[in-house]
C-alpha cells in the first residue's frame, strides 16, 4: 500500500483558473519521490494539498489508504505527525527570537507528543549532524546550511513517516546543496522522502522515482533512472537539458 497517494487530483481557484488536471502519482514506503516542473507546474499547489492547506477540486488523495480530510482534526494531528514539511528558505521558516531547542519542540508541543522532549531535541541535533550546544542558540548564528539542518531536524523531531521538502535545498550554494542531500539520503533510511524540486539534478541524486509536471498535468512518471536515461516526453528533454548535474 501507498503511503500517499492522489488519485485522478483536480484544482483549480475558480472555473477560468484550473491548477491541477486529474493529477496521479503514488509514493511508496521506502522510495524516495521526485516531483519535478518549472515555476507555474503546479508543484506548490500540490504540496498545499497534501499540507491539508487546500481541498482538491475532484480526486482524492489518501494516506496509508485512508482520505486526506482537513476537516477532520483527529486525523489530522496524527497525519501531522507522521508526514511533515521542510521549506525552501531556511532564513523565514525559523523564527529569529527562539532558540534552537524551542524551534525543534515546537511540532512536539503542537502536536500533543508525550515523552521526553529534551531527548528528542538532542536526538533530532545528532541526526542532522549539529552539536548539542546548537540547542541553546539563537537561528542568526548559524550558517544557511547550518539552518536547513536546524528546520530538518524540527521535521523529523516527531518520527515522520514522510518528510515533503519543498525546494528544500534551492537556497543553498552547490557544495551546502550537496552536504544537505546527503543528509537527505541518510535520513531516507527510516523515513521517505518526497522532494519537490525544478532541479533534475538534485532528484536524480536522492530519488528513486520521479513525477514531470507541465501546467498541472503529469506528462511522464516512473523510475528516475529510466526517464532521466531515456526522456519520452520534449518537456522531460527540455527540463535535462536546461539543469545543470548536482555532481
Amino acid at each position: 500500500m501507498s503511503l500517499l497517494a492522489l488519485d485522478k487530483v483536480s484544482f483549480g481557484y475558480d472555473r477560468t483558473q484550473q491548477v491541477l488536471h486529474e493529477v496521479s502519482f503514488a509514493v511508496r514506503k521506502g522510495v524516495n519521490v521526485g516531483l519535478v516542473g518549472e515555476s507555474g507546474s503546479g508543484k506548490s499547489t500540490i504540496l498545499r494539498l497534501l499540507l491539508g492547506l487546500d481541498l482538491a477540486g475532484s480526486g482524492s488523495i489518501t494516506f496509508s489508504g485512508q482520505p486526506l480530510d482537513p476537516r477532520d482534526k483527529s486525523f489530522m494531528r496524527d497525519y501531522r505527525k507522521s508526514v511533515q514539511p521542510v521549506f525552501q528558505d531556511p532564513y523565514s521558516s525559523l523564527d529569529p527570537r527562539q532558540r534552537v531547542d524551542r524551534i525543534i519542540a515546537e511540532p512536539l508541543r503542537s502536536l500533543r507528543i508525550a515523552g521526553d522532549h529534551d531527548a528528542a531535541i538532542a536526538a533530532a541535533l545528532d541526526a542532522v549532524g549539529l552539536p548539542p550546544d546548537a540547542a541553546h542558540r539563537y537561528p542568526h548564528a548559524f550558517s544557511g546550511g547550518q539552518r536547513q539542518r536546524i528546520a530538518i531536524a524540527r521535521a523529523i523531531a516527531p518520527g515522520p513517516q514522510v518528510l515533503l521538502a519543498d525546494e528544500a535545498v534551492s537556497a543553498l550554494d552547490l557544495s551546502t546543496r550537496v552536504r544537505i542531500v546527503d543528509l537527505l539520503k541518510t535520513l531516507s533510511a527510516s523515513l521517505t522522502v518526497l522532494l519537490v524540486s525544478h532541479d533534475l539534478g538534485v532528484v536524480a541524486a536522492l530519488c528513486e522515482e520521479i513525477v514531470i509536471l507541465e501546467k498541472g498535468r503529469v506528462v511522464e512518471a516512473g523510475r528516475t533512472s529510466d526517464i532521466l536515461a531515456h526522456p519520452r516526453h520534449p518537456y522531460t528533454r527540455k527540463l535535462l537539458s536546461s539543469v545543470p548535474r548536482l555532481r
